[in-house]
């Protein structure tokens, strides 16, 4: 992803526990960073709508693993909410955008 596409304020909530409280990350060059850094080992993410807003989700060996949800504020991603709890992964409609 092209950080000219963040809004330098972007703000990541992760959900990534039992908890239900998220994880944040604020900046646009943080989230970048540590989103190189972790998608390297990871499958190709394929662009979905997630419940309607553009995002993305990663699928290794076809086993959907993570979710990401994008708000977009002035024609910039403002916010990222990344999922990765199984029981909220069931939970979303996802549906796979085609170039």
């Amino acid at each position: 992803m092209c950080i000219s596409v963040l809004d330098p304020d972007c703000e990541e909530r992760a959900y990534t526990g039992p908890s239900g409280a998220p994880r944040e990350v604020g900046g646009a060059e943080q989230w970048a960073r540590g989103a190189i850094a972790s998608y390297r080992l990871r499958a190709q993410p394929a662009l979905v709508l997630v419940d309607g807003a553009v995002g993305l989700v990663l699928a290794p060996r076809g086993k959907l693993s993570r979710a990401l949800k994008f708000t977009i504020k002035d024609g910039k991603i403002s916010q990222i909410e990344v999922i990765t709890e199984q029981s909220r992964l069931k939970q979303l409609n996802l549906a796979i955008l085609t170039g």
